[in-house]
């Protein structure tokens, strides 16, 4: 995974995944398959609300391997299956000020998705806390899970 700031209040993140961009975006939105991916080693949805349509509110709670419990969520303000999700977030307890625009862009070549991410932060300040935290270690080990995830659908098939 690439991690760039190409602005004072962005982090855009860059990964491959070698399967369609249809199922990865059914990865990004199906609490179904949210439950088996997504956050870092020793966290796991608890709860995961998806209302996908534009408007529609999300919310998900994860709880960590201490029980520590971590909420956010948003409302989905793009949504091109396959191609684009954009949606806001903010966390229960953020550290941050405002909401934080989050969007999900997929290319598809030769059955290998890239997903580029592009999180803008409504303040400077905001997107240089957030460099400060383990993400960069948090989003990688989820997308790690997302792979073996991927490889699984992929084989059933």
């Amino acid at each position: 995974m690439t991690v760039t700031t190409p602005t004072d209040r962005e982090i855009v993140l860059t990964r491959a995944f070698d399967a369609p961009a249809g199922l990865v975006f059914d990865a990004l939105t199906r609490p179904d398959l949210l439950r088996r991916w997504f956050g870092a080693q020793g966290w796991h949805l608890v709860d995961c609300q998806v209302d996908l349509r534009v408007g529609g509110a999300w919310r998900f709670v994860s709880r960590g391997p201490d029980g520590q419990e971590m909420a956010h969520g948003g409302t989905y303000q793009v949504i091109e299956p396959a191609r684009r999700l954009v949606y806001t977030e903010r966390y229960d307890d953020q550290s941050y000020p405002g909401d934080t625009l989050i969007s999900h862009r997929l290319v598809e070549r030769a059955g290998v998705a890239t997903l580029t991410t592009t999180i803008r932060y409504a303040t400077p300040e905001g997107r240089d806390r957030v460099l400060r935290y383990p993400m960069r270690r948090g989003v990688t080990e989820g997308y790690r899970r997302l792979d073996d995830l991927l490889a699984e659908l992929a084989e059933a098939r």
